[in-house]
């Protein structure tokens, strides 16, 4: 079997109350104002979408925990994206988790690129989203 590539995991502290971070980042609005246009609704087996650059990508929330964690399935290559959340005396601490890559020279037949450069490609493109846009929504 061959080896499956590592997750992608983000975490930083925000420098706000845990439920303004829950807001941007578990509501359409907020998310719309962070990280792409969709159409998401909190409820659990909910089916949205997120309309990235080649389109819409079909996503379901999977888990929710208000306001400590949402988990989705993103596309239709297995990804899974959880966003996790920590309450710390007035800050939060936030937890990006994007898992379910495969090996690393096998192909996504959308992107016709190897899972190795796609996920090279989300996790350079995480960390501006998590350190920075999510940043200026939630700490202004």
């Amino acid at each position: 079997m061959k080896d499956l590539l590592p997750d992608i995991r983000k975490t930083t502290i925000f420098n706000a109350p845990i439920q303004k971070v829950w807001d941007a980042v578990a509501t359409s609005e907020g998310i719309a104002a962070w990280f792409m246009p969709n159409d998401f609704q909190p409820e659990a087996g909910y089916e949205f979408h997120l309309q990235g650059p080649f389109g819409p990508s079909p996503c379901k929330v999977l888990e929710l925990d208000p306001p400590k964690r949402l988990v989705f399935s993103w596309d239709l290559f297995g990804w899974h994206v959880s966003f996790e959340l920590k309450e710390l005396d007035g800050q939060t601490e936030f937890t990006l988790v994007h898992s379910g890559w495969g090996a690393a020279d096998d192909i996504i037949p959308g992107a016709r690129q190897t899972q190795k450069d796609v996920r090279k490609t989300m996790e350079n493109g995480w960390e501006p989203l998590v350190h920075n846009k999510l940043r200026k929504v939630v700490e202004r």
